[in-house]
């Protein structure tokens, strides 16, 4: 399915009410950066966001949100953030952490009485696996990290990730062997921040997507970051896309990782990557974690909490770098999601950008798209030498 060459009328940008003004020559220059990429049908469309610590500095449309119906992307578009769950789950845990209601260093156990019978797998094979009882402790500290030892998911959550409650889904985990011992290894684990979630249950006495709503979500006006789009929400929901078979343009897809229809609310919620949301929205949760944990004079998470989440956490002789929720960098901090959404804090210059799209994979030069709005970003909003 290949669109029409696209007229300059399907593209636009929008101005915030709270955007600095323009300076001369530079309205559109994200959306400039991009488009190339959506004239040669490697890239649907975008939304793209730059944001300092006070306010939002610009945010600019670019394609469609739905190809096939020439329908163009709007501002508030409504896309999976996935994985990018995955740093707002830390954040609630660590406000429990501020409260002295949670330590990052105590065992899981503490909390999860459960993980007191996890085995570790010291051989595996087709035929058979052995077992034995791992010999350090799983900390949340590790969950948080992704060296607790647990593996992406468990074979219980199937068809979906989002079929089971929270508090089975790991009870699954607990009869799934460790691949490593807990500090031992970094492997990507969805398990890992979906124990997170269940801890926040247990601890605060409230349902995990409660416990958002009240302490993140309310107080921080993220007002369309939910699990279950309304009927409302999914009509600015953005179609999903994939390279078609010879890689040569995109054909809609769908999340296979979720159960549809999105708007049913016995679909379960997944700490580490079940949200959807907005550009706005997701820069109103980076916009506080840049100014230190506070939003409007009020403060949702401590200073020492925020450093804590952006720092390096994985042991120096790992090559991967990673935070608490956080994949850490030279003076950077983000997420990515599973459809090629982005959040990225860059403390040297004070600049958050925040790139949405829904893709699973690109044709053509289409993943160099979020390099380039990047950089674009930087030569406009970042500080002059």
């Amino acid at each position: 399915m290949k669109p029409s060459r696209l007229l300059l009328g399907l593209l636009f940008v929008v101005s915030l009410p709270q955007l600095r003004a323009e300076e001369p020559g530079t309205k559109g220059s994200l959306v400039a950066a991009l488009q190339p990429f959506v004239d040669s049908r490697s890239l649907a469309g975008a939304v793209v966001l730059v944001a300092d610590k006070d306010k939002v500095l610009a945010v600019e449309t670019v394609g469609y949100s739905d190809v096939a119906g020439k329908k163009a992307m709007p501002a508030d578009a409504l896309f999976w953030i996935a994985s990018q769950t995955k740093p707002i789950t830390a954040a609630a845990l660590m406000i429990l952490v501020d409260e002295g209601k949670v330590k990052l260093d105590d065992p899981v156990a503490k909390y999860l009485p459960e993980f007191n019978d996890v085995w570790l797998a010291v051989e595996q094979d087709k035929d058979h696996v052995l077992l034995k009882k791992p010999t350090k402790v799983m900390t949340v500290r590790t969950l948080l990290n992704h060296t607790s030892g647990m593996p992406f998911r468990s074979a219980l959550e199937q068809p979906t990730l989002d079929t089971l409650a929270l508090r089975d889904t790991v009870r699954g985990y607990t009869m799934t062997p460790l691949h490593s011992e807990p500090g031992a290894k970094y492997v990507y684990s969805n398990a890992g921040i979906n124990t997170a979630g269940r801890i926040i249950e247990v601890v605060s006495g409230m349902a995990y997507e409660d416990f958002l709503d009240k302490r993140l979500f309310g107080p921080l006006g993220m007002k369309d970051t939910t699990f279950w789009p309304t009927e409302a929400q999914v009509k600015r929901l953005v179609t999903p896309y994939k390279p078609n078979a010879g890689k040569t343009d995109l054909e809609p897809t769908t999340i296979a990782q979720l159960r549809y229809p999105l708007s049913d609310r016995t679909r379960r919620p997944m700490p580490g990557g079940g949200l959807f949301s907005t550009a706005d929205d997701v820069a109103k949760f980076c916009r506080m974690v840049l100014n230190g944990g506070t939003v409007d004079g009020k403060r949702l998470l401590s200073q020492d909490a925020i450093k804590e989440m952006a720092t390096r956490q994985t042991p120096a002789e790992m090559k991967e770098s990673y935070g608490l929720g956080w994949a850490v960098g030279a003076g950077t901090f983000g997420h990515g999601g599973a459809m090629a959404t982005n959040m990225n804090l860059d403390t040297k210059r004070g600049l958050i950008t925040v790139f949405l799209v829904q893709h699973t994979g690109f044709p053509g030069e289409g993943g160099k798209s979020a390099a380039a709005f990047r950089k674009a970003a930087e030569e406009r909003f970042g500080p002059k030498p």
